[in-house]
């Protein structure tokens, strides 16, 4: 079992940058493939970004070039930083947890967080 705790949401203008953490609990943490995902008023939750527990990573187009996903195991812990953020960047974003399989579809994350509001200004 696992526990997802995320911190870092804020209101920011349009070009600023933020990082959202987030924090496991529970065994294993380091076996686990995790993922950012995102969901905005109106609109189906998407992915944003993964990191495997190899440390493979992988990207939205929409987000290439502009986020960075990270982890510290030692901390159990997954950072988003988020860079040259845009109004279209605005949602709730989640963190979640899968094993044993290397997946952007949000069906296959067993464990996620509660989320955090990211709100970009014009």
């Amino acid at each position: 079992q696992v526990q997802l705790v995320e911190s870092g949401g804020g209101l920011v203008q349009a070009g600023g940058s933020l990082r959202l953490s987030c924090a496991a609990s529970g065994r294993s943490f380091t076996s686990y493939n995790m993922g950012w995902f995102r969901q905005a008023p109106g609109k189906e939750r998407e992915f944003v970004a993964r990191i495997g527990w190899r440390s493979s990573l992988d990207y939205a187009d929409s987000v290439q070039g502009r986020f960075v996903i990270s982890r510290d195991n030692a901390k159990n812990t997954v950072y988003l930083q988020m860079n040259s953020l845009k109004p279209e960047d605005t949602a709730t974003y989640y963190c979640a947890a899968t094993r044993g399989i290397w997946t952007r579809n949000r069906s296959d994350y067993n464990y996620w967080g509660q989320g955090t509001q990211v709100t970009v200004s014009s």
